[in-house]
């Protein structure tokens, strides 16, 4: 998703968050850390650390990129923080670091409380299944099952024995996306789900979100838009892409009802990603966003602030005035405000609420498939 080439089916978003609990007492009356995997909505910093030992400087990596904190750019695709850094505050939980670590900078320690493995432009399959497709990545081959296996790889540094990892696993909540790309349905439709194998390893309560409404996408609206396509009349979104992401929510939640059926022991519940964010580009003046939900902060010129040769933290790129009151960030991910309304969408809700005792009520959750 960090890569500069939109197109309809490579943008796709897949968002799968996995939550897994255990029955003993946590410091936080919920989990004892997070782990991630995704691609640039969850990649705090190991992006930047890859292209680093390539000698690679991408915009993103650049300011206004990370502007909130300090005028350090982390990694993050966004002016400050993500759903990931939201949701560890929510848990009191330190903000989870990137796996990927300068030599000699050994956080195995730290990383018992949190670690992310996301990283920026990552797709669900690997480099090998979609070359042949001619589904070329540019921006990184560290794919969802690359991934997995770093994961695989660093437990025993990270919690010891089988029966510890297990234990570390079971106490820890875990996200699984965002995945985007061309390969976004093959997960879904073929093959072992990243879900279950994350089962087989001790998982006890999954909670998968859906897509984001991605005809609000002031980058595809630019590329997209044109006077032959619909728009809704209420939010200036385009109804075609919308009706996708919609239709993908559908084959996640057939999905995942059969993974059910397959694992009776296990609550599997879907959290509609979808209408969290809708509820800004419907109602963005009610959450602060003067500025409207589609054009994006950061960019180039054009209706919707996006211009393709132009990408946020070019030299040529402008930057707006008050980050806060727009939901776009760079054209394709939201700002830290956007980020916030979103998380609290999410995790304010009752099925959420009796995993991590807290109260208030949204329209995150959805029950047990």
């Amino acid at each position: 998703m960090a890569s500069s080439s939109i197109s309809i089916t490579s943008g796709v978003f897949l968002v799968i968050f996995v939550w897994l609990w255990s029955s003993c007492l946590y410091a936080n009356g919920c989990y004892t850390s997070i782990i991630s995997f995704g691609d640039s909505l969850a990649d705090t910093g190991n992006l930047k650390q890859l292209a680093s030992i390539s000698n690679r400087v991408l915009p993103l990596f650049l300011p206004p990129y990370g502007e909130n904190f300090l005028n350090q750019s982390t990694g993050r695709c966004s002016n400050g923080r993500l759903i990931i850094d939201f949701l560890a505050e929510r848990l009191g939980l330190p903000l989870v670091p990137p796996f990927l670590q300068d030599k000699g900078n050994n956080n195995m320690v730290t990383f018992k409380q949190g670690v992310n493995y996301a990283v920026a432009g990552a797709t669900a399959l690997d480099r090998s299944v979609l070359e042949p497709r001619g589904i070329v990545n540019p921006m990184t081959n560290a794919s969802l099952g690359v991934q997995l296996a770093w994961f695989k790889q660093s437990l025993p540094s990270i919690c010891g024995n089988e029966s510890n990892c297990r234990d570390f696993i079971g106490r820890s909540l875990i996200l699984v996306g965002e995945i985007g790309g061309n390969d976004y349905n093959y997960p879904i439709l073929w093959g072992k789900s990243v879900e279950e194998e994350l089962i087989e390893m001790g998982a006890k309560t999954l909670v998968v979100p859906g897509n984001f409404p991605v005809g609000c996408s002031a980058s595809y609206l630019t590329v997209c838009g044109s006077e032959k396509e619909e728009y809704d009349h209420v939010t200036g979104c385009l109804v075609r892409l919308n009706q996708f992401a919609e239709y993908h929510n559908k084959l996640l939640q057939t999905k995942l009802k059969q993974v059910q059926d397959l694992h009776s022991d296990v609550n599997i519940f879907y959290a509609d990603y979808y209408n969290a964010a809708m509820e800004i580009y419907l109602f963005p003046y009610k959450y602060g966003f003067t500025n409207g939900a589609l054009k994006a902060c950061c960019g180039g010129e054009g209706r919707y602030n996006v211009d393709p040769s132009v990408e946020c933290g070019d030299a040529s790129a402008t930057v707006c005035d008050e980050p806060d009151t727009y939901v776009s960030w760079d054209g394709i991910h939201l700002t830290e405000a956007a980020y916030r309304i979103i998380s609290k969408n999410l995790f304010t809700t009752p099925q959420f609420n009796s995993l991590c005792s807290t109260s208030t009520s949204g329209v995150g959750l959805l029950g047990s498939m």
